[in-house]
């Protein structure tokens, strides 16, 4: 069961993240609300089990899914939902680039995107669990980030923001090198695992060789009870549901980015006087270094 932060206007990001560790009916009835919400919402539970050729216990037991005690909760939150969220172009229509685009038509599309996935992401993350990584990392004796392909480059980019303020810190995007530091690790180390599918055999390993040996694990992903998340001590949810049609698409990096961004932010909030003589001591030699 997903916990019940996850309600008040955000059940169809909830939904897209559940998606891909669902039932087939289930996710047949997920397909119904991100496709037809407003039908959905105007209609009874024994309308709802009709059109969707399912009992109505059934759709109760996927409200139950979701955070909800029952059908009467679930409907009710779903109308504020939709009364209130803002209305957007499709989201699967925010990248159909058209040859007779201008390349401002295309970058207010990729805006569309990126406001789309942010909001998204804000909606999906706990920040109770939010506030307990970043505790995690303050304690931390060393960091490490893991990922492979474009999660790699991210992993690679939130390590030189934090290495700048004073953290011990490395990144890994060769699975076996992954999996040697994994092996290496110990009580005391942190390390995040960025997969936004969450399937990411190399990455879902190196974060259970980590926790084995005594390390804090993270996972950054998008779907919800995906395979990382069960070797993960803490779940941080990144949003773009879409995601997973193009792994490499700029609403996928960016809601990484976001989310490793807003850890990077609540670090420097918490040790502001540390962070700012690190990274003036890390420009002050790439400076030094430059000027020879």
């Amino acid at each position: 069961m997903v916990n019940n932060s996850n309600k008040g206007g955000k059940i169809l990001d909830t939904i897209g993240a559940l998606q891909s560790s669902l039932t087939k009916t289930e996710k047949r009835i997920a397909e119904q609300i991100l496709t037809t919400p407003q039908l959905l919402a105007q209609s009874s539970l024994s309308e709802i089990a009709k059109s969707l050729n399912v009992g109505e216990a059934t759709f109760i037991r996927f409200c139950r899914t979701l955070g909800f005690k029952g059908f009467s909760d679930f409907k009710l939150d779903f109308a504020i939902e939709l009364a209130t969220q803002s209305q957007q172009p499709s989201a699967l229509l925010d990248t159909n680039i058209t040859a007779k685009d201008s390349p401002k038509s295309i970058a207010t599309k990729l805006q569309n995107v990126i406001d789309r996935v942010v909001s998204e992401t804000i909606n999906l993350l706990d920040f109770n669990e939010l506030n307990k990584v970043v505790k995690e990392l303050r304690n931390a004796k060393r960091i490490y980030l893991f990922g492979v392909g474009s999660s790699g480059i991210v992993a690679d980019g939130a390590k030189n923001k934090l290495m700048r303020v004073g953290f011990q810190v490395d990144s890994e995007t060769n699975n076996h090198f992954m999996y040697m530091q994994a092996s290496l690790m110990k009580k005391g180390d942190v390390v995040i695992g960025i997969s936004h599918s969450g399937a990411s055999p190399e990455t879902t390993k190196a974060l259970e060789i980590a926790k084995q040996a005594g390390a804090v694990t993270v996972a950054i992903t998008h779907n919800l009870r995906s395979p990382i998340t069960k070797v993960s001590d803490y779940v941080l949810n990144n949003g773009n549901r879409q995601g997973q049609l193009q792994g490499d698409s700029v609403g996928t990096q960016i809601t990484q980015l976001f989310v490793l961004d807003l850890i990077y932010a609540l670090l420097v909030q918490a040790e502001q006087e540390k962070a700012k003589q690190s990274k003036q001591k890390t420009v002050a030699v790439i400076e030094q270094q430059q000027n020879k």
